[in-house]
């Protein structure tokens, strides 16, 4: 039999400087093993080997979100289906050992007995763009508050001139003011705790100037990359962010909502015993997902007419806050895991607008009518937020008046 009649499956253990990978055929028999370095060249190189033993169908790699990174976008690029591995557990471990030849040789079997079935993350579009400008904007936005900490720490403690005139002031007078200090000798505890003031607000005005600058660039990305998204109630240029970067750039890769929801762990858990029947809230999956959809929820449950009428209904029921939440995290999730699958919208909002002033009809009466607050009506007609249900409610009640 001809090689190419034989088909193949590869698994690759990743590490910093070197790539062990090992090559099974669809019985599950090893073929293979060898290191490759991690370089280009260490890249094709692997994949030119694992093509010698046969047909390649697909490879399993460990770490394709830190070591595996460029071995998974390069095999990608070549035409190669990729699947995302995790590491033996434990159990396996101890009872096999650990090297890096068996760690690879248990990504191949995973790849081919379908224990490992998650695409990885595609790394090669806009959303990995928002990904590295958000590592560099959580880290000054960090760093700026840390420095914030510090200057406010070296206020407390200073000689009592510069603590009397600089303590009631807020954050941003007071860097304002430290930044335009002249010190003097440094010998002097005064002079050298104006010139620590003056280092650290410099440093904060600096970070400050960054963090702008990169906000400005992530507000612009996120409104490309997926508009509906960032119109939906609750969402900002953050808060996208970090919900585009979870799903990645191949955002087809969650097959339904309910893995979207696992992955964010909010998908619920049985809880119950006895006579107590209930979940609990899942504390695995993406924690800054989570955190995410947290922090939509606070906002609708402080600012949404609608999300504000489901929490009292379910309080009365007898449910606790923190379940009311996790109940609107499941909700929210399932909203969030349609516009990352359908990103473009159509903008209905400005053709209701016109067609409304056209019949004479105020806001304050589609208001009245629909029962919502006019700011939400004014922001679904300028575009700014995006709510399907209340558009078709909008439409059908506009064309009610119009037949009317």
């Amino acid at each position: 039999m001809s090689n190419q009649e034989i088909h193949v499956i590869g698994g690759v253990d990743t590490h910093k400087d070197v790539h062990v990978a090992a090559v099974v055929d669809d019985r599950g028999k090893i073929l293979g093993t060898a290191p490759f370095d991690t370089t280009i060249r260490g890249c094709r190189a692997l994949l030119r080997w694992m093509r010698s033993f046969g047909e390649l169908e697909r490879v399993g790699v460990e770490g394709t979100g830190a070591y595996g990174a460029g071995l998974a976008r390069h095999l990608s690029d070549e035409g190669v289906e990729v699947l995302e591995v995790n590491r033996p557990n434990r159990q396996m471990r101890r009872l096999r050992g650990k090297s890096d030849t068996v760690d690879a040789e248990a990504a191949a079997r995973a790849a081919l007995n379908g224990e490992a079935s998650v695409i990885p993350k595609d790394r090669s579009h806009q959303v990995e763009s928002i990904r590295v400008l958000r590592v560099a904007f959580c880290s000054a936005r960090e760093s700026k508050t840390r420095v914030a900490l510090q200057i406010r720490d070296l206020i407390l403690t200073a000689p009592f001139e510069l603590r009397e005139a600089l303590d009631p002031l807020s954050t941003v007078r007071r860097v304002d003011r430290c930044a335009r200090f002249r010190p003097g000798d440094p010998s002097d505890p005064i002079e050298a705790t104006r010139l620590a003031l003056r280092a650290l607000a410099r440093r904060h005005l600096d970070l400050s100037r960054e963090q702008t600058e990169l906000g400005e660039h992530l507000d612009r990305l996120t409104a490309q990359v997926n508009p509906a998204l960032r119109a939906a109630k609750g969402v900002g240029p953050d808060v996208a962010g970090i919900l585009l970067v979870a799903a990645g750039d191949n955002a087809a890769r969650l097959t339904s909502e309910s893995a979207f929801a696992a992955m964010c762990g909010v998908s619920p858990i049985e809880a119950s015993s006895g006579k107590t029947v209930r979940h609990r809230l899942n504390r695995s999956g993406n924690r800054q997902a989570n955190h995410a959809l947290w922090r939509i929820t606070m906002v609708r449950m402080t600012t949404d007419e609608e999300t504000k009428i489901y929490t009292a209904r379910r309080l009365a029921e007898g449910k606790t806050k923190r379940e009311v939440v996790r109940c609107l995290k499941r909700h929210i999730a399932r909203e969030v895991f349609w516009l990352l699958a359908n990103p473009v919208f159509e903008a209905a909002g400005p053709t209701l607008r016109a067609t409304r002033t056209r019949v004479g009809i105020s806001l304050q009466t589609v208001s009245d009518d629909l029962q919502v607050w006019p700011t939400k009506v004014s922001r679904i007609e300028r575009g700014l937020d995006h709510d399907s249900a209340f558009i078709e409610r909008y439409r059908a009640w506009l064309s009610e008046h119009i037949a009317a």
